[in-house]
């Protein structure tokens, strides 16, 4: 049988014994933000075991995507190593909710495995909990397995619980013997490949209290899991899930690719490329990054990438793999065929950008290597591992295999310090706050507190109010002081300080900053006049209102903005940062790519529609955290959420947890718009935008830019027209020398001296000008200067004074009868006179001809 046909064999028993046939869950917990990844079938069906939830079936069964990427055979760096463990894998299963119980479960298991399957009865092996007489009792009655073959074990294998406290039962497992030693029962558990767990049945029938003891359930359920790979090679007499029809065609196009076998040398690197992983947590809305599960993906791609640089590909590759996990799995998960582009788009932009690094973090490594032999070492430091992460984004576990193919080891222990101080660096935060304030305080016993209670904060209803001081420390020109309750943000999510006043009496203080310390907020009052504080003093706070309601629109609008970005460029958007101030905001996201001008003019666009809007503020505060997730509050992995949480609701447009301050509704935002949008980190965008009286100062700063660029143009274009005037005189003087020259030979013609020449004139002002400068230059004469302009022929005539006089010359008649000889025509005065023509090839012979002409009106 084909894989296809097993899975399907497998659905269709269940569906005949009146089970609801169900879509898997993502393999994207987004619902579950304690859960890394989807990793058991029974994940989508929690609520059901937590008693918070119910179906409308009480029968279930289908396929569910699992990763798993912890544990002692799914631990990334081993996957791969043996022939049975994935880090992505397939879990078939059926359930009972209150329905069916022990003997169903194990007569169906047994019926299908043996009866449709044709698994040899002989090779199976059940297992149960060493106390679950009533499991023992129904595999002797009521299947045919060989009694010999049921064996009993503790809680570590047999005793399912999901959690410290909650839903718990026994299980039943059932094993296959692969070897020939078909009556050794010393295999089963054992952790070997010659005899592997195929099927779990698991009975939830107890709750674990919170004291460690075990109640009944008031109804019983059966949640089932069977690993898909295993059943197929099982089925297909392989001797590893490798081998089967799930893997052999990503592991063939993987051959192809690198243009190795998939022999004995190259099965490890061949089978961790396979890609399932990565593409299926992408498709279900994951992405690659720096922390959490963004983390993990980014590792697995990595591994990878460095396997495939082993089988020599130094281009990217994983990508193109894409289409045979499709052509394999994308009719059973068909939104793996929905979002192919998207994917391969993703893995190809994390491998370029891994590869980019690899080779200088190679080059270091081995430049580690040479300096441990050198030095008869035999360990990789804890520094040095660190800097190949920090630097070249190597994870511990890929330094660590490359350690092991040179034969050395990784000092662990000394990265995890690093990787410690590097996180507690960031948690130092408000130490350090604290500390740039020269507040030395480092608990709240440091002042003197009258009351030990927390702070109450005021500042969602209230910017000012009247409070006790309940906590003093007195700093040079600074009193600190803690109160039993104040309006006063402290910073937090992205969200900056509160300043403001303090009123005593008829002084009033300034109120600079606010730091938390423990439960109680730290007020640090400006008081340079030593105005008395002390505690017991009634005072009045009042937070500063314009500097407020310009962080509050900020920080409302980036929830528009994350609701924006997530509608127009993928849900797969999620925050990774922020920045909210009076001033700007500034909006860290996962995204792979540079946002498109289209893609900022759609965001731009939809939230200043929705803002428009009047979306109402619903601020659901201190609600339980399961009655926020049933809310459909925005939650990510990773993020911390006790047991009462905050929740900012704007209309049905957006909805995240949230303990920032924010507007009553979204037109007091007034209008948004992005300032600038760049990358920060792989993987990671940020959007820099201004909201209400910030797009007023953007819009003056930016018309003010025009002005001041209209003004520049301006006089860009004076200062052209001067330097083309300044060219034009330079080229004019350096003509000036062709006129110097005629001036300076002349023909006489009887007692009269004749001036010509040819010029280089651009247009007939410029030669009149030359004719000018000629008619200065004689004595006494006439001139006749002729240059080609445009194609044509321009003329210009001079005569002096005296023959004027005296001879009656006119420039415009002689320059009119030279025209004539060209097909032209002109005149002018009688001192100088121009004339156009258009036959550029008669220009020598008429200056030959103008001799004559002049002769002619001598006499």
């Amino acid at each position: 049988m084909t894989s296809q046909e097993i899975r399907q064999q497998f659905l269709d028993f269940f569906e005949k014994k009146g089970h609801k046939l169900v879509p898997g869950a993502p393999v994207i917990p987004f619902d579950d933000p304690t859960l890394l990844f989807t990793n058991a079938g029974m994940n989508q069906f929690k609520d059901v075991f937590l008693g918070t939830g119910s179906r409308p079936y009480s029968r279930a069964a289908d396929t569910q995507k699992c990763i798993r990427v912890s544990g002692k055979h799914n631990d990334l760096e081993e996957v791969g190593h043996d022939t049975y463990h994935h880090t992505f894998f397939e879990m078939l299963g059926n359930w009972s909710f209150g329905d069916y119980y022990k003997a169903e479960a194990i007569a169906w298991a047994w019926e299908l495995l043996t009866d449709v399957f044709k698994l040899p009865k002989e090779r199976l092996w059940a297992t149960v909990y060493k106390s679950d007489d009533e499991a023992i009792e129904l595999w002797k009655t009521v299947t045919d397995i060989n009694p010999l073959h049921i064996l009993r074990f503790a809680e570590k294998d047999n005793f399912w619980e999901m959690g410290e406290t909650g839903p718990c039962g026994p299980c039943s497992e059932i094993h296959i013997n692969l070897t020939d030693d078909l009556e050794n029962g010393s295999l089963v558990n054992a952790g070997t490949q010659d005899c592997i767990e195929i099927w779990n049945l698991v009975f939830i029938q107890y709750n674990r209290e919170a004291d460690g003891s075990l109640k009944d359930l008031p109804s019983k359920h059966v949640d089932t899991g069977m690993g898909f790979e295993r059943l197929c090679a099982v089925i297909q007499g392989k001797p590893s899930n490798y081998d089967t029809d799930v893997f052999s065609p990503l592991i063939d196009k993987i051959a192809e690719l690198s243009g190795v076998q998939y022999d004995e040398d190259n099965k490890i690197p061949l089978r961790v490329i396979a890609v399932r992983t990565l593409s299926f947590a992408i498709a279900d809305g994951a992405l690659p990054g720096n922390d959490g599960r963004g983390y993990v993906l980014r590792r697995i791609l990595r591994r990878a990438v460095r396997y495939g640089r082993k089988l020599n590909m130094h281009e990217p590759f994983l990508f193109k793999l894409v289409d045979i996990l499709i052509a394999t799995m994308g009719d059973v998960f068909p939104e793996i065929k929905l979002k192919e582009e998207y994917v391969k788009k993703i893995i190809r932009s994390e491998e370029e950008s891994f590869m980019r690094t690899l080779g200088h973090g190679i080059e270091l490594f081995d430049g580690i290597v040479k300096e441990m032999k050198k030095n008869n070492s035999t360990e990789v430091s804890g520094a040095e591992a660190f800097k190949l992460y920090d630097t070249f984004g190597f994870p511990l576990d890929l330094t660590g295999v490359m350690a092991r193919e040179a034969g050395y080891t990784v000092d662990e222990n000394g990265f995890t310090e690093l990787m410690k101080e590097q996180k507690n660096r960031a948690r130092e935060a408000t130490r350090e706050k604290l500390s740039s304030l020269n507040i030395q305080a480092t608990s709240s016993a440091d002042f003197n507190l009258t009351e030990n209670t927390a702070t109450t904060f005021l500042g969602y209803e209230k910017l000012s109010a009247d409070a006790k001081i309940i906590g003093h420390k007195k700093e040079q020109f600074t009193d600190l002081i803690i109160l039993n309750q104040s309006p006063f943000y402290v910073e937090a999510g992205g969200q900056i300080d509160d300043t403001g006043y303090l009123t005593t009496g008829d002084a009033t203080l300034e109120i600079v900053d606010v730091a938390k310390l423990e439960d109680k907020t730290i007020h640090v009052v400006k008081n340079e006049h030593d105005i008395s504080l002390a505690t017991g003093f009634d005072v009045r706070l009042t937070v500063d209102s314009a500097r407020r309601w310009d962080i509050q629109r900020n920080h409302s609008a980036t929830h528009f903005l994350h609701a924006c970005l997530r509608k127009i460029v993928g849900t797969h958007v999620q925050q990774a940062g922020s920045y909210v101030g009076p001033d700007h905001l500034r909006f860290d996201f996962s995204h792979f790519a540079k946002l498109s001008e289209t893609e900022i003019f759609e965001v731009e666009q939809m939230l200043n529609e929705e803002l428009r809007k009047n979306h109402p503020l619903h601020h659901h505060r201190a609600i339980p955290f399961e009655e926020a997730k049933k809310m459909g509050a925005l939650m990510f992995f990773g993020d911390k959420y006790g047991d009462n949480v905050n929740v900012v609701q704007f209309g049905n447009f957006s909805m995240e947890f949230c303990g920032g301050t924010h507007v009553h509704n979204s037109s007091e935002i007034g209008l948004f718009k992005i300032i600038s949008e760049n990358s920060i980190a792989s993987g990671i965008r940020r959007i820099e935008a201004v909201t209400g009286k910030g797009v007023e100062g953007f819009l003056n700063h930016q018309l003010a830019k025009v002005k001041a660029f209209e003004a520049r143009v301006t006089e860009l274009a004076e200062e052209k027209k001067k330097l083309e005037k300044d060219i034009a005189d330079l080229h004019f003087k350096d003509k000036l020398a062709s006129i110097a020259n005629i001036a300076a030979t002349p023909i006489v013609l009887g007692n009269i001296s004749l001036y010509k020449g040819k010029v280089s004139a651009i247009d007939t002002d410029e030669l009149k000008k030359f004719g000018d400068e000629l008619r200065n230059r004689m004595s006494e004469g006439v001139g006749l200067l002729v240059s080609e302009i445009d194609g044509k022929v321009g003329l210009v005539c001079v005569v002096t004074d005296s023959l004027i006089k005296e001879k009656k010359l006119s420039a415009g008649k002689i320059v009119g009868d030279v025209a004539k000889l060209l097909g032209g025509g002109g005149g002018g005065k009688q001192h100088l006179a121009t004339a156009g023509a258009k036959d550029v090839a008669k220009i020598d012979e008429a200056l030959r001809a103008f001799d004559g002409i002049v002769g002619l009106y001598l006499g």
